[in-house]
């Protein structure tokens, strides 16, 4: 099949143009992954109302890309996992757990941990956690209103994850040293 296009701001549908504008000013680039996402202005609106909702929310950088990471990875996004990786590593999170998420483990580093877990299993169980996996995200020192909060970066994480894997667009340049296959 053929790819989806990557738009950008001169080819984009007109009603996805002020949404690259403001991806563009926050990216200072156009991500190839966004570039297809405005092929639906509904798809690349979403993502860039619930991204600003996770950047600007409780959780830091390497928190946050911590979750990203391992949500891509456990998707199956090649796209995401490279760019997360990138991003993980620009937040300073420590190269040998960004390995390990990209291999489908937690980090070693205690909170990092459990928040990479809670958020594989939210994925691996549809959202249904049990007491223990909500015990041991809360043990790391976590709140319950984190807890709920991963749930806006996970959703997050599966609206690019997913587009990612139906678009499979092509890596820039800066991702491709860690390209990843699942």
């Amino acid at each position: 099949m053929e790819r989806f296009p990557i738009y950008n701001l001169d080819s984009a549908p007109e009603a996805s143009k002020s949404t690259l504008r403001g991806v563009q000013a926050r990216f200072g680039m156009i991500p190839n992954l966004a570039g297809a996402m405005a092929t639906s202005p509904v798809l690349i609106e979403s993502f860039l109302g619930i991204f600003d909702k996770v950047h600007g929310g409780s959780f830091s950088e390497p928190q946050i890309q911590t979750v990203l990471l391992t949500d891509a990875v456990t998707n199956g996004s090649a796209w995401a996992v490279a760019l997360h990786t990138v991003l993980g590593l620009k937040a300073g999170v420590n190269p040998a757990d960004v390995e390990a998420m990209r291999k489908g483990r937690s980090p070693s580093d205690k909170k990092l941990g459990a928040l990479s877990t809670v958020a594989r299993t939210m994925i691996e169980k549809r959202g249904r956690l049990d007491d223990q996996d909500i015990e041991a995200f809360l043990a790391a020192g976590f709140t319950k209103d984190l807890l709920l909060e991963v749930i806006t970066v996970v959703a997050a994480s599966t609206i690019t994850n997913y587009t990612g894997n139906i678009t499979n667009p092509p890596l820039e340049e800066m991702l491709q040293a860690n390209a990843w296959q699942s």
